[in-house]
């Protein structure tokens, strides 16, 4: 924020919040930039911005912008991709391990008083190292979680992407696979794909059921890659052992949603990149995308 002020007269209102909407919107007709993010800009918030230059998005996803309008207008909008691929990647991969061994489970059976002796082979997990994890999406984020699944626990990794990865370090660890083939191939399911219209719920019943029986689903991406009645369906049934979820359709989510006290679901409220380190290292380089854009120099990061 002192970086910003050095250079521009700054208006702090955060539109989410019921106290400061009237301000946000108030302001927009004299902003040049805007910066923040899990605020959906669309055409209708953009028309009350005619001097608006720039969106800078505390985020590397980019899916509350509607992209056509920003190209429209000629707004540059940045982003922050990198400086939390490896934080989601440990919060992905936790959820992986977490969902797989039932960790929260047994933790809240401790902290109930719950455990009274030796846990019987009802409340075993399942082994992490040594499965087949399948990746969708191979990103910066998913080629992360990779290197933790093959490196770190020797597991055989399929990814599945819609062109061909060079991934260095992962030649010999990592094949790219058609999708019906990683899912029927895969014990452990992860979502690291960008949530477009051609992905959105592209996990539905169909995708679910071609999944191997018994298998772990984890998406820490989007929630809108999943039709989560599908998901349900699936968990209900057995199919699927467990899902681990840091990401949801409606966020944050509602009380009324199964998802929230199935016992089969680790939720975590969408906390991939949520580490002081991580966060401080995104606020930086918003802050620069903004300030170069309003300079008139390039961004570090433009995402359209």
């Amino acid at each position: 924020m002192a970086r910003i002020e050095a250079e521009h007269d700054v208006t702090v209102a955060n539109p989410r919040m019921a106290a400061q909407r009237e301000a946000f919107f108030a302001a927009l007709p004299r902003a040049e930039g805007l910066i923040g993010s899990s605020f959906a800009i669309d055409a209708a918030v953009l028309a009350q911005a005619p001097r608006l230059q720039v969106v800078s998005s505390v985020s590397v996803g980019v899916d509350n912008y509607d992209l056509a309008a920003l190209r429209q207008r000629g707004i540059v909008l940045c982003h922050t991709p990198g400086v939390l691929t490896e934080t989601t990647a440990d919060t992905i991969f936790t959820l992986v391990l977490t969902a797989s061994r039932r960790v929260v489970e047994l933790a809240t059976l401790v902290r109930e008083g719950r455990w009274t002796r030796n846990i019987g082979e009802d409340l075993f997990g399942w082994d992490v190292h040594g499965k087949t994890l399948g990746i969708v999406g191979f990103g910066r984020i998913g080629q992360a979680v990779a290197r933790r699944a093959a490196l770190g626990f020797g597991m055989p990794v399929l990814f599945h992407n819609r062109s061909p990865v060079q991934a260095p370090g992962l030649q010999q660890h990592a094949l790219q696979l058609p999708l019906p083939a990683l899912l029927a191939q895969s014990d452990i399911v992860v979502l690291t794909a960008p949530l477009t219209e051609a992905t959105r719920q592209m996990m539905d019943a169909s995708r679910f059921a071609a999944m191997k029986p018994g298998a772990v689903f984890v998406n820490g991406s989007r929630g809108g890659l999943v039709d989560e009645a599908a998901l349900l369906a699936a968990l209900d049934s057995g199919h699927l052992r467990a899902a681990g979820l840091d990401v949801f359709a409606t966020e944050p989510l509602p009380l009324e949603s199964p998802l929230r006290t199935h016992p089969r679901v680790t939720a975590l409220p969408h906390i991939g990149s949520a580490t002081h380190e991580t966060r401080h290292a995104m606020a930086a380089m918003a802050a620069e995308n903004l300030l170069r854009v309003l300079r008139g120099e390039a961004p570090l990061a433009r995402a359209a």
